[in-house]
């Protein structure tokens, strides 16, 4: 049974989160630098403090469950960066420029936190009654891994949601972007800009799918797993804007993914015969990542000439 975590911690923790939030939306509002200065800002805001965090948890709870939430965080951190190129895909689809991109994501995180928030609940939950739950969990993400690896069909990623060619049929849909709702010809309708919000929080349910049963197999303890998940959640905003010029460049990133969840996988799977400490699965996550990345600067992928493009 997981040890039970003092309510003012838990309380401590979201009044962090909406001071760190006030801080960064009133910094993003008055500041007239640019958008990527802006998110270095905000991004070594979250990751700051996050290692505060990890400060907090080594006084209060000690070294090994210290060691256990900075895994954990590395590995949500590392699997968040995924995410991003969904993000790019979908406002891609949905036409919504970057101005009004942060408004999606600001809710889209928002709606994030309180289903990761209960995905890790269920899924300790599922693992301290089910023990055979683990051994699903690892499957899980095993396909995840095989799935990152596996080239993806261009026209399939670049057709809209079947989801979405329903909603439109039964309901319109406005083509505005820059709010979520509005009235036409005396009609109540959606946007384009709130169908791409829904998107986000289906894609994240997606994500968590994958990413709640990689952060278990780093730790059980609740409030490290849900903190460690939700502060790597919230700095995906301003990493988004800091990075998505890059990912494109990060050519074997996605093969250094696929290998931190199949570690988490083999880790789950294998829990029974062998056991890693945090210590050692944080050591083998920043290991792959930063060997992929390295990997992918110094052999940048070769232009496409123009008479070789299909």
């Amino acid at each position: 049974m997981s040890e039970a975590t003092p309510l003012i911690h838990w309380i401590g923790f979201h009044v962090l989160l909406v001071c760190l939030l006030g801080i960064e939306l009133i910094y993003s509002r008055t500041s007239r630098a640019p958008v990527h200065t802006k998110s270095i800002a905000a991004t070594s805001l979250w990751i700051g403090a996050a290692l505060a965090f990890a400060l907090f948890i080594h006084h209060t709870l000690g070294g090994q469950r210290t060691s256990e939430y900075l895994a954990g965080y590395a590995l949500e951190e590392a699997l968040s960066i995924d995410n991003l190129f969904v993000f790019l895909l979908l406002f891609r689809l949905f036409d919504i420029t970057e101005p009004r991109q942060p408004k999606v994501l600001f809710w889209g995180v928002s709606g994030a936190i309180v289903m990761r928030g209960l995905f890790i609940a269920g899924g300790i939950g599922l693992l301290e009654r089910f023990a055979w739950i683990e051994y699903l969990f690892g499957t899980i993400l095993l396909f995840a891994a095989v799935r990152l690896v596996l080239p993806e069909k261009v026209e399939a990623a670049k057709r809209p949601p079947a989801w979405i060619r329903w909603i439109n049929r039964i309901h319109p849909v406005s083509l505005r972007t820059d709010r979520f709702f509005t009235t036409e010809e005396g009609h109540f309708r959606i946007t384009m800009l709130f169908l791409c919000l829904i998107a986000i929080e289906v894609a994240d349910v997606v994500f968590a799918l994958d990413s709640i049963p990689a952060v278990l197999s780093i730790t059980r303890h609740p409030f490290l797993a849900y903190t460690s998940n939700i502060m790597a959640v919230m700095g995906l905003r301003s990493l988004y804007f800091l990075l998505i010029g890059m990912l494109a460049k990060l050519r074997f990133l996605h093969l250094g993914l696929a290998a931190v969840l199949a570690f988490a996988a083999m880790k789950m799977l294998l829990a029974k015969w062998v056991e890693l400490g945090p210590l050692t699965s944080l050591g083998v996550i920043l290991t792959l990542l930063i060997l992929t990345t390295a990997l992918s600067l110094l052999f940048p992928a070769m232009p496409v000439e123009p008479g070789n493009q299909a």
